[in-house]
């Protein structure tokens, strides 16, 4: 799979109201066959900041989420909420879903 966390510093004014902002985007997103999940969450230490994880099935489902529709119109719409231009990371690992964090099991 394509393994993606982007950081997003969005502007203070916009910053409550980001997940309504990125909703559209969002929704179409998730909605790809390729998209294995698509999830926001917000920053304890900074209410700017927003952290995105997303996977894709593998490289040509991430290279059709770049190329689809909502992606270009979301690279129309979002940068004027944001501060800066996002942070990523992006790896192709060898797994398909999320590892249990073993070190932390919790009893059956």
């Amino acid at each position: 799979m394509i393994f993606i966390t982007a950081k997003f510093r969005v502007r203070p004014e916009d910053a409550d109201r980001w997940p309504e902002i990125s909703a559209e985007f969002t929704a179409a997103t998730r909605a790809e066959p390729g998209c294995l999940w698509f999830d926001w969450s917000r920053s304890l230490d900074d209410p700017t900041e927003y952290v995105l994880v997303e996977a894709f099935h593998d490289g040509d489902a991430g290279a059709a989420h770049v190329q689809s529709d909502h992606f270009r119109a979301a690279q129309q719409t979002l940068p004027r909420h944001l501060a800066e231009t996002p942070r990523i990371i992006n790896f192709a690992v060898p797994q398909d879903d999320w590892s249990r964090l073993g070190e932390l099991a919790v009893p059956e």
